[in-house]
């Protein structure tokens, strides 16, 4: 029998588990100090917000790993013996392996801001995290969140859910313009301003202010103001759970490294989800990517690749989802903020419907090379097949209802992004 040690139950962990449990002469443990379980992370904020409930976190019924007979440790692991192949837990039990999977996941970025450490200065990644807000919750009126991605405007709708005055601190001079081009980051500036949210552009945090009790009481900002809150919310992204392991033989850049068999240097080691870096991307992809599906992806690889069918994992096209209050996002392929030389945008937008679509497309020959919605969806499928296939852009709007995808049916926005087309695209592309 081979033993199969997992360090980390998120999605690739667990992933990883069920595939490779489902074979004979595997045994697995699957080991997190976070739950004894596996969790959606992705819906914290719908528990926070009501929509679910916690229990409804649990993807799988608990009789499932008890069905494949994997085993299920609630504890750290403090030190890995990769010579003699054991895990040291917190509790002072060893675990023995023969093949070893690392899904540590990522950790919350974190500054040492003055009164960091203060109580009620919280964080959105962990279970944990969502008890503690929960807990904090009656005692806030006014709260602050610091920085401006993905986590941050989740936490700020949460917030808003229980009526919290919310003050959004963004150091960009628009939310998510890393990401964004302007005129989209600006649609969606106007909309979380119009949900009541205070959004301070261009402002960093300075200070966390005691209130006297060891309790967060106020913040002051970059542009000098002094605003009382009762708490803080760090969301300034996230960053490879690796830190523990430095000290150890793993080839760590700023994850573990591993080939595209997710191999890390050690051998009967790997490494998936948020804490693996790619040693060879795939064009315009990046050798980290915390995101849920490449977890995934990824989980289903090396439980193959360890069950005798040697997968390496490919990263493919770039496709993402998000919701920004009430916006739906998606992107495909490729699509950054600004075009360089070689490439341009075509954007239509209906901001009092807060619609958006940029088509990222290559100069010389108008094949497109990735698509942004903002309030409209579109189908993955079709999508996918556009870029790969290298389609002109008129092409691509011609054909867009083939795309279109909207449950009440509501797609009389596509003549106006034709019509649009037209009127632009050729006036400024004629000879």
């Amino acid at each position: 029998m081979t033993r199969v040690a997992i360090i980390g139950n998120g999605v690739a962990g667990a992933t990883a588990a069920l595939h490779i449990a489902r074979h004979p002469n595997y045994s697995v443990t699957l080991i997190s100090d976070e739950t004894p379980y596996f969790f959606a992370r992705t819906a914290l904020m719908y528990v926070y917000m009501g929509h679910i409930r916690a229990s409804d976190l649990k993807p799988y019924p608990d009789t499932l790993w008890d069905k494949y007979h994997i085993q299920r440790i609630h504890d750290r692991v403090t030190d890995i013996d990769f010579q003699h192949k054991h895990l040291h837990l917190a509790e002072g039990n060893t675990i023995p392996y023969d093949i070893l999977i690392l899904a540590t996941g990522s950790i919350p970025h974190r500054i040492d801001w003055p009164g960091i450490h203060l109580d009620r200065v919280g964080y959105l990644y962990h279970l944990q995290d969502l008890h503690r807000l929960e807990h904090w919750t009656p005692h806030i009126r006014h709260a602050v969140i610091v920085g401006g991605g993905l986590i941050g405007i989740e936490l700020a709708e949460m917030l808003r859910s229980r009526h919290k005055q919310v003050t959004f601190l963004v150091r960009e001079s628009h939310f998510w313009n890393i990401v964004l081009s302007d005129s989209e980051a600006q649609l969606i500036d106007q909309h979380i301003r119009e949900h009541g949210v205070d959004l301070r552009l261009n402002t960093e945090l300075e200070e966390i202010v005691d209130d006297g009790s060891g309790k967060v009481g106020a913040v002051r900002t970059s542009s000098g103001d002094l605003i009382p809150c009762q708490y803080v919310g760090i969301t300034i992204g996230v960053k490879p759970n690796v830190q523990w392991l430095r000290d150890s033989h793993l080839h760590i850049d700023t994850g573990i490294v591993v080939d595209e068999f997710l191999r890390t240097n050690i051998e009967d080691v790997y490494a998936i989800g948020d804490c693996a870096q790619l040693q060879h991307t795939a064009p315009y992809r990046r050798p980290i990517e915390p995101v849920w599906y490449t977890a995934r992806e990824m989980g289903q690889c090396v439980a193959a690749t360890i069950t005798g069918n040697p997968t390496p994992y490919r990263q493919g096209l770039w496709y993402n989802s998000a919701k920004f209050f009430d916006i739906e996002y998606q992107t495909y392929g490729y699509v950054p903020p600004h075009p360089d030389p070689e490439t341009d945008d075509f954007l239509w937008q209906d901001p009092p419907h807060y619609r958006s679509l940029r088509i990222h497309y290559r100069r010389d020959n108008h094949a497109i090379l990735g698509i942004n919605a903002l309030g409209l969806r579109l189908r993955q499928e079709q999508c996918h097949q556009w870029i790969q296939q290298a389609t002109p852009l008129p092409e691509v709007i011609s054909q867009l209802p083939l795309a279109a995808f909207d449950p009440e049916g509501n797609t009389s926005y596509l003549r106006d992004i034709q019509q649009y087309f037209q009127a632009q695209f050729y006036t400024t592309n004629s000879p």
